[in-house]
């Protein structure tokens, strides 16, 4: 399979160069998201090795983002920016300890695993290895709660 870069001297089926093919092959909200590096693996690798074979695309990309930093938002760019889908790190620790409604879980699977936010995937990655904590983990933790327990009590009036 030839690369963007190998294709860009040669046409398409339908006679375009192949460079401006794969320049509007990407959605300006895509783009946007590749700035935001919120998209997936694939679809950065994709994205990153169109850029490196079109100048017309590294031009395209270059003018969102300028468009971007000078306060031009779109409701779509302002919901990914504050990452309004993703659930919070506390959600995700329910999500880990199967204490969610099944609506939530269902969500939190599409939005991580057909979506594939990678901030949230970080995120779970890191609190599934917190739950995997060292014996010695396990014990300081014991300690701290037995030292605290009595504060924690109910007072007895």
């Amino acid at each position: 399979m030839l690369t963007i870069r190998q294709r860009a001297g040669k046409q398409t089926e339908t006679g375009l160069p192949w460079s401006i093919m794969a320049a509007h092959s990407f959605t300006d909200d895509e783009l946007l998201t590749y700035l935001d590096e919120m998209l997936s693996v694939e679809r950065m690798a994709a994205v990153e090795q169109a850029l490196r074979g079109t100048d017309v695309l590294r031009r395209r990309l270059a003018s969102l983002a300028r468009r971007r930093d000078q306060g031009v938002h779109s409701v779509g760019e302002i919901w990914r920016r504050r990452r309004c889908s993703c659930p919070s790190r506390s959600q995700l620790g329910s999500y880990l300890l199967g204490t969610l409604d099944a609506k939530l879980v269902d969500y939190f699977d599409f939005h991580i695993q057909t979506i594939g936010c990678r901030y949230c995937s970080s995120n779970l990655h890191d609190l599934e290895q917190a739950m995997q904590a060292t014996p010695e983990i396990q014990q300081r933790r014991r300690k701290f709660f037995q030292s605290s327990a009595g504060y924690l009590r109910k007072d007895d009036h």
